[in-house]
């Protein structure tokens, strides 16, 4: 049984989405749709999606949003823009994650900006949820890269564990339009949910009661730091402009300094 002192308001979470989720002729120019609402973006570095123009044209757009960046990096599959499984090596691992947030890194430089995190894409986000030692290899890799990088990652025990075997920064993520096992994990078989009013629900039980609602019809306490918003859903941009109604979303780095009682 939790404990009730798991049932506490949430009073500082960040809003995050996508960019440069395109490829050649593939364009996506929904996802700034979202950009004014956010508080920190996800840029893709080219291997499941994102072509030089497209990472520049993200960049400098976040730059004169004033948001803080990531890199969303993933399998190096472009053809199934990452959503299909790798079994890949250790060493395997490591070196795709520090070419892209290598890349990006480098990138995001030329326009005076810094890499603040890094958020797993598609396949590479489900499979770093449920396995551990995946999940550690990420994590590992991006230490090598820097480590003042926030890993975002599926709220759970092993993101948690993670945090715990490496001292990594990790950022807790959680989706209002997803349903939850009664573990805390997404649902994988249950839809979407495109229903804003639900939504909303939704974020308001986070933030009073840090709960989720779960598949079997009760609520699962979890820890969010952010929460992620798609672009996929025909009322994305809807739903986040009535979630910042609700509270005005702040970057990771800032909600742990002011936990930390450096600001007021």
């Amino acid at each position: 049984m939790q404990k009730v002192l798991d049932k506490k308001a949430i009073k500082q979470i960040d809003f995050n989405c996508d960019l440069a989720q395109s490829f050649g002729v593939y364009k996506n120019n929904a996802e700034y749709n979202l950009l004014d609402s956010v508080s920190s973006v996800n840029v893709s570095c080219g291997f499941h999606s994102g072509d030089p123009l497209s990472i520049k044209e993200a960049l400098l757009k976040a730059k004169e949003n004033n948001v803080v960046v990531g890199a969303h990096i993933g399998f190096g599959d472009i053809q199934g823009f990452g959503y299909r499984d790798m079994d890949l090596s250790e060493d395997e691992i490591e070196a795709i994650v520090i070419y892209q947030v290598g890349a990006l890194m480098s990138f995001a430089r030329t326009f005076h900006l810094d890499i603040e995190h890094v958020r797993p894409h598609g396949a590479m986000y489900k499979k770093a949820a449920q396995d551990f030692d995946f999940s550690l290899s990420i994590a590992k890799a991006i230490q090598k890269c820097s480590k003042w990088l926030v890993y975002y990652g599926a709220t759970g025990e092993i993101i948690e564990q993670v945090n715990s075997e490496t001292n990594i920064p990790i950022a807790r993520e959680v989706f209002i339009e997803k349903m939850y096992n009664a573990d805390g994990s997404i649902n994988e078989q249950a839809k979407d949910t495109e229903n804003t009013d639900i939504s909303i629900q939704r974020l308001k039980q986070l933030l009073m009661f840090s709960q989720v609602s779960n598949c079997e019809g009760g609520k699962t306490f979890v820890k969010a730091d952010t929460i992620h918003f798609s672009n996929k859903l025909v009322n994305s941009a809807e739903l986040i402009k009535r979630a910042k109604e609700i509270i005005t979303p702040v970057p990771v780095n800032y909600k742990n300094v002011y936990e930390s009682g450096w600001v007021e």
